[in-house]
């Protein structure tokens, strides 16, 4: 008798459900920081590399994008459309010709970017075509690098990159 009213209990307590008035409302939380925007930022400038210019320019980036010493930069040359779309290509970027090769290349520091055509003493850079040396379109791209180590970026590949940037 004692164990079937032992299991009436049970089965009274299982099935049945507590409903109650709602408890008082919790402790609101801290008021915290707001979050980090990681967003990267662009801007888009045309080179034209020539001996008068030694084939470098150095080009200034601009003021309104914001920029920490801990973000990284990278530079992208456009190369063309294809399907309407347009293709950049990381720097550096080895060109071999039939009279040698160059690159394309770059360097930075804080407030500036210097994009430079690079290649061996021996080479001549008058053997380049105007296609090669005038009107290159170049995108500089600020990513914050917590985010590219969060996110594991392909940063080769400027279309993996695309939808994370203010242009």
């Amino acid at each position: 008798m004692k164990r079937i009213l032992t299991l009436i209990s049970v089965f009274a307590l299982l099935l049945t459900a507590c409903e109650g008035p709602q408890g008082p409302p919790g402790l609101n939380g801290l008021n915290g920081e707001n979050g980090v925007n990681f967003v990267g930022q662009s801007f888009e400038t045309t080179i034209n590399f020539t001996s008068t210019n030694g084939y470098q320019e150095t080009v200034e980036i601009p003021l309104n994008i914001d920029l920490f010493e801990t973000d990284m930069v990278l530079t992208y040359r456009f190369i063309g459309q294809v399907d309407g779309f347009d293709v950049w290509r990381l720097l550096p970027e080895t060109v071999y010709t039939s009279n040698g090769e160059f690159q394309y290349n770059f360097e930075h520091n804080f407030d500036f970017v210097t994009i430079y055509l690079d290649a061996p003493p021996s080479f001549d850079f008058n053997t380049l075509t105007d296609d090669q040396r005038l009107d290159q379109i170049f995108r500089v791209v600020i990513l914050p690098v917590d985010f590219v180590n969060n996110n594991r970026l392909d940063i080769t590949n400027y279309n993996s990159i695309e939808q994370y940037i203010i242009q």
